[in-house]
Protein backbone atom coordinates (compact mmCIF):
# COMPACT_ATOMS: atom_id res chain seq x y z
CA UNK A 1 0.00 0.00 0.00
CA UNK A 2 1.27 3.44 -1.24
CA UNK A 3 1.57 6.04 1.46
CA UNK A 4 -0.49 9.10 0.53
CA UNK A 5 0.38 12.26 1.25
CA UNK A 6 -3.35 13.45 2.26
CA UNK A 7 -2.88 11.33 5.07
CA UNK A 8 -0.04 12.37 6.12
CA UNK A 9 -1.27 15.67 6.59
CA UNK A 10 -4.74 14.84 8.03
CA UNK A 11 -2.39 13.57 10.66
CA UNK A 12 -0.24 16.22 11.14
CA UNK A 13 -2.79 19.08 11.24
CA UNK A 14 -3.94 17.05 14.29
CA UNK A 15 -0.65 17.69 16.56
CA UNK A 16 -1.73 20.50 19.26
CA UNK A 17 -0.09 23.32 20.23
CA UNK A 18 2.70 22.46 22.98
CA UNK A 19 2.99 18.90 21.42
CA UNK A 20 5.80 17.52 18.56
CA UNK A 21 5.33 14.25 16.85
CA UNK A 22 7.96 12.63 15.31
CA UNK A 23 8.16 11.30 11.39
CA UNK A 24 8.95 7.78 12.33
CA UNK A 25 5.59 8.05 14.52
CA UNK A 26 3.35 9.33 11.77
CA UNK A 27 4.25 6.62 9.85
CA UNK A 28 3.23 4.30 12.34
CA UNK A 29 0.05 5.64 12.91
CA UNK A 30 -0.25 5.53 8.85
CA UNK A 31 0.08 1.68 8.83
CA UNK A 32 3.97 2.09 7.42
CA UNK A 33 6.50 2.27 10.60
CA UNK A 34 9.91 1.90 8.46
CA UNK A 35 8.73 5.32 6.46
CA UNK A 36 9.29 7.51 8.53
CA UNK A 37 11.77 9.33 5.20
CA UNK A 38 8.61 9.28 3.57
CA UNK A 39 6.95 11.58 5.86
CA UNK A 40 9.76 14.03 5.35
CA UNK A 41 9.37 14.64 2.14
CA UNK A 42 5.55 15.21 2.79
CA UNK A 43 6.52 17.89 5.06
CA UNK A 44 8.78 19.49 2.63
CA UNK A 45 6.27 19.30 -0.10
CA UNK A 46 3.21 20.35 2.31
CA UNK A 47 1.29 22.99 0.94
CA UNK A 48 1.12 26.39 2.18
CA UNK A 49 -2.41 26.87 1.95
CA UNK A 50 -3.35 23.94 4.35
CA UNK A 51 -2.00 25.79 6.64
CA UNK A 52 -0.09 22.95 8.59
CA UNK A 53 2.16 23.37 11.77
CA UNK A 54 4.99 21.29 10.35
CA UNK A 55 6.90 22.71 12.48
CA UNK A 56 5.41 20.50 15.36
CA UNK A 57 7.21 17.25 13.25
CA UNK A 58 10.45 16.48 14.60
CA UNK A 59 12.78 13.50 14.30
CA UNK A 60 12.65 10.72 17.00
CA UNK A 61 15.72 12.32 19.03
CA UNK A 62 13.74 15.35 19.27
CA UNK A 63 16.52 17.27 16.86
CA UNK A 64 15.21 19.80 14.58
CA UNK A 65 15.82 19.36 11.23
CA UNK A 66 19.01 21.12 9.64
CA UNK A 67 17.24 22.47 6.76
CA UNK A 68 14.05 23.94 8.44
CA UNK A 69 11.37 25.31 5.11
CA UNK A 70 11.63 28.48 7.14
CA UNK A 71 15.36 28.90 6.92
CA UNK A 72 16.94 27.30 9.62
CA UNK A 73 16.49 25.37 12.98
CA UNK A 74 16.72 28.59 14.69
CA UNK A 75 13.28 29.62 13.08
CA UNK A 76 11.72 26.71 13.85
CA UNK A 77 13.00 26.28 17.62
CA UNK A 78 11.62 29.85 18.28
CA UNK A 79 8.08 28.82 16.40
CA UNK A 80 8.25 25.80 19.02
CA UNK A 81 9.46 27.97 21.77
CA UNK A 82 6.62 30.58 21.01
CA UNK A 83 4.35 27.69 22.03
CA UNK A 84 5.32 26.05 25.26
CA UNK A 85 8.18 23.80 24.09
CA UNK A 86 10.44 23.35 26.29
CA UNK A 87 14.42 22.48 25.38
CA UNK A 88 17.25 20.56 27.13
CA UNK A 89 20.49 21.92 27.81
CA UNK A 90 21.83 19.85 24.89
CA UNK A 91 19.45 21.42 22.50
CA UNK A 92 17.12 18.86 22.31
CA UNK A 93 13.21 19.33 22.75
CA UNK A 94 12.56 17.70 25.82
CA UNK A 95 10.25 14.44 25.03
CA UNK A 96 9.51 13.45 27.91
CA UNK A 97 7.02 16.30 28.30
CA UNK A 98 6.28 17.55 24.96
CA UNK A 99 5.81 13.94 22.90
CA UNK A 100 1.70 13.92 21.35
CA UNK A 101 0.59 10.75 22.52
CA UNK A 102 -2.57 10.83 19.86
CA UNK A 103 -5.51 8.54 20.15
CA UNK A 104 -6.79 8.09 16.62
CA UNK A 105 -9.27 5.44 15.62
Amino acid sequence: MKLSFDKVYEIVALIPMGKVATYGQIAALLGHPRSARVIGWAMQAAPDHLNLPCHRVVNKAGILAPHYAFGSPLVQRAILEDEGITFLKNGRIDMKKHLWQPTIS
